[in-house]
């Protein structure tokens, strides 16, 4: 619980960013250091709070509450206050595999649920889990651990993203031969291309997947199942397979002048940017294609994609950026219908919508907007964006978006960016092996069972429960673990 009088004592002090001017600058991680003082006295703000929601990890009103991978976040609070880092580190441990992505990606809605949060702002949580886990790395506290005794089972994941990643790590801890298969030139899946290097890190990612290689888990790359290798291969070669290739069909606009130049998925614009970084900081190119220099960047769509475009196309030079928002803009606070524990859907300004607002004098969101055509010049490549006001209205019990009428106008694009979300897995693997889909087109698998309709086949992950959150990812990829090793040795001793 951290110091008794903590919470009344201290405010909430987060850890600050560099400087959006600085930052902009640069591709490197946006975090400054952490202070060991400061921290400590964050974690004594952890109070007595009797029932510890910040780890509870259910779902309320469609929103994670608490952490999904049950972090025992009290427990840690405690050790960091009384400079037990070493303590704190394996005590993490214990529910997380990698604290290090969720302690600079995850929204923490931990905090959300913090229950110091119903009367001041919550405990920074984030700060603390990543603190521990960069000392664990620092103080070498984190080292190769691989299992003493080997099952002879051998297990195939698909996909190298947090879900992949984290059930591949179980299930070679409990002693299974384990083979990730990721179609990418580098493993991370999202943790990799789809989040900018200046958000993670890609030494991070790197560095752990160097740590489960030295404990016995086979990486592949370039290699797409049920494409260039087949998805029945695997099930001939493996005794189990475990699916995790995410939810990377992404949600289209169709509109008129969708077909002209320039317009792209946000993945398509994300990823590129960070394979060529790496490639140069590797010596393996030495061009790196700045897409959105000396442009004026629309980005459709609002999200974590929507603010990684945002700050993507900022370090590219852009000229500016506007980012079009269909929803409502949200309030400074709760309302009533957005109680404690449900994550508070408020305003607030992330990374991204900071830098542009430090660069440009404000933020880049316009609410309530949606685009209805794109224009193009003579040379077939947009140059402007038909956008009108919309406003919600009923309609039989839905709410759908209604035009503003005399709301019509056009705002300069060189470039156009699609970050709508996704809507599911992509078919191949999915239609080679006959796999059954929900109504909203995610494999078949029951939550804690994650079986498909076809023998030894687990599906975890965006794949199964469509686009999710990080740390919901992991929590499958543990959890889907556990149950193939129960299916594998008839019973189980993973958490």
């Amino acid at each position: 619980m951290g110091k008794p009088s903590g919470f009344i004592e201290y405010q909430r002090e987060p850890v600050s960013d560099r400087s959006p001017l600085d930052r902009i600058k640069d591709w490197d991680e946006i975090h400054e250091h952490f202070v060991e003082k400061k921290l400590r006295t964050q974690a004594a703000r952890c109070m007595d709070c009797g029932t510890p929601y910040c780890h509870t990890g259910i779902t309320l009103s469609g929103m994670a509450s608490g952490c999904p991978v049950n972090n025992l976040i009290p427990e840690f609070n405690d050790l960091v206050y009384k400079g037990k880092w070493k303590e704190a580190y394996h005590r993490l441990m214990k529910t997380n595999n990698f604290p290090e992505f969720t302690g600079r990606v995850c929204p923490a809605p931990c905090e959300g649920s913090c229950v110091l949060g119903v009367i001041e702002p919550p405990v920074t949580i984030k700060n603390i889990e990543c603190a521990i886990i960069d000392r664990a790395w620092k103080e070498g506290w984190v080292v190769a651990n691989p299992p003493a005794t080997r099952t002879g089972k051998s297990v195939a994941v698909v996909g190298s993203g947090p879900a992949g990643l984290a059930a591949a790590d179980q299930l070679n801890r409990a002693g299974h031969l384990v083979t990730v298969f990721e179609r990418a030139d580098r493993i991370g899946g999202l943790l990799m291309y789809g989040i900018p290097n200046m958000k993670l890190d890609k030494e991070v990612v790197n560095r752990r997947v160097k740590l489960m290689e030295d404990e016995g888990v086979v990486f592949k790359t370039g290699l797409e199942i049920g494409k260039n290798l087949s998805a029945k291969q695997l099930l001939d070669e493996f005794d189990s397979v475990v699916l995790c290739c995410g939810a990377t069909q992404p949600r289209d606009l169709p509109i008129e002048g969708r077909e002209l130049k320039n317009i792209h998925f946000a993945m398509d614009f994300l990823g590129p940017n960070t394979r060529e970084l790496w490639d140069v900081k590797e010596g393996k190119s030495k061009e790196f294609t700045q897409l959105a220099k000396d442009r004026h960047v629309i980005i459709i769509g609002g999200g974590d994609t929507g603010t990684d475009c945002v700050g993507t196309s900022i370090r590219h030079g852009c000229k500016s950026v506007t980012q079009l928002e269909i929803m409502p803009q949200p309030p400074a606070g709760r309302n009533p219908g957005n109680p404690w524990p449900e994550w508070p859907k408020v305003y607030n300004m992330d990374y991204g919508q900071e830098e542009a607002a430090a660069l440009y004098g404000k933020d880049p969101r316009e609410y309530l907007v949606t685009a209805n055509k794109f224009e193009g010049d003579e040379e077939g490549r947009v140059k402007a964006v038909h956008i009108h006001n919309i406003e919600w209205t009923e309609d039989n019990g839905r709410f759908v978006p209604k035009k503003v009428e005399g709301s019509d106008r056009v705002i300069p694009a060189d470039l156009v960016l699609l970050a709508m979300g996704f809507l599911g897995p992509e078919n191949a693997i999915v239609e080679e092996l006959d796999l059954e889909q929900d109504t909203r087109s995610n494999v078949k698998a029951d939550y804690g069972r994650f079986t498909t309709n076809v023998k030894k086949v687990f599906a975890a992950g965006d794949m199964r429960r469509g686009q999710s959150l990080i740390v919901w990812a992991m929590n499958e990829g543990r959890a889907a673990a556990r149950e193939c090793d129960r299916f594998l040795m008839g019973t189980t001793d993973l958490p």
